[in-house]
């Protein structure tokens, strides 16, 4: 009976130190300007970078504990940057169904707001919890038949949530074509560069997708695979796009577009009025 092996090279300590240190500061940033305005649909951003700070602070125990890996740090490290991403999905998820309405654009959207998060977020629920029952039987394993049945139930979540972030672009495209085609007067007078914040929900959907296509090509490949035997490939499209994602939502983040206090045109002449008078 085949024993399931940890790693098929020896991870670096250097790097993965790195990446939890970027990925710790970045969640800082997110806890800070979260609480400053007041955005508590962006918890599940944050305990996504946790996650992620998390997974790499175990994957550095097992490089420091080289060429004898315990098996907890590296279960840890596994499920915690294999789920990541879920948890950063729906939070785009939500941060689209509030853009909408802050442009009154239900009507210009395929699916109402409301309904569109509930869609999606279940979805990515449903990612979730079969990419963690994956990660669960893969850690565990003690046989190459384990190993395939994990690997096997990870790659179905995965396909999961790439057919529902394919159908979320695919939302995201129609209400983009006819809100530009067809503005709401909320479009129109809102001080928010909406049609930004839709370029970035563009920017952190393909890296998200590109992601869960890496990892399905690495689970089919398994650990004969040159996804498996070296490192670099993970942190290239994984935590490096896993980290675009967690940084692009602090330059540009969901609350100078969404808000208590980001005021319209029309409340900003108000108040400039009342000033003057």
């Amino acid at each position: 009976m085949a024993e399931y092996i940890l790693y098929n090279y020896t991870p670096s300590l250097a790097v993965a130190v790195v990446a939890l240190l970027l990925f710790l500061a970045a969640t800082v940033a997110h806890i800070f300007l979260a609480i400053k305005h007041r955005l508590k649909f962006l918890i599940a951003f944050i305990i996504g970078g946790f996650f992620e700070t998390i997974g790499y602070a175990a994957r550095a125990v097992n490089a420091h504990q080289a060429p004898r890996y315990e098996t907890l740090p590296y279960a840890m490290q596994s499920v915690f940057i294999l789920l990541a991403p879920s948890l950063f999905a729906a939070s785009i998820y939500m941060i689209l169904g509030r853009l909408i309405r802050r442009v009154d654009g239900d009507s210009r959207s395929p699916i109402k707001s409301t309904k569109l998060t509930r869609i999606f977020v279940i979805g990515d629920i449903l990612a979730f919890l079969v990419q963690g029952g994956g990660g669960a039987i893969l850690t565990g394993a003690k046989s190459a038949s384990k190993e395939k049945l994990g690997e096997n139930v990870i790659i179905a979540g995965l396909f999961v949530q790439i057919i529902f972030f394919g159908f979320f672009v695919i939302v995201v495209a129609t209400f983009h074509k006819r809100i530009v085609a067809n503005p709401t007067t909320e479009s129109v007078t809102c001080t928010v560069n909406w049609k930004r914040y839709l370029l970035i929900l563009y920017f952190a959907s393909a890296m998200i997708m590109v992601r869960c296509i890496y990892r399905v090509v690495e689970y089919i490949q398994g650990q004969t695979g040159a996804l498996q035997r070296h490192e670099y490939y993970a942190y290239i499209f994984d935590t490096l796009l896993m980290f675009q994602v967690v940084i692009v939502f602090v330059i540009f983040h969901p609350s100078h577009a969404l808000s208590r206090d980001t005021p319209k045109i029309a409340d900003t002449e108000l108040i400039y009025q009342r000033l003057n008078e």
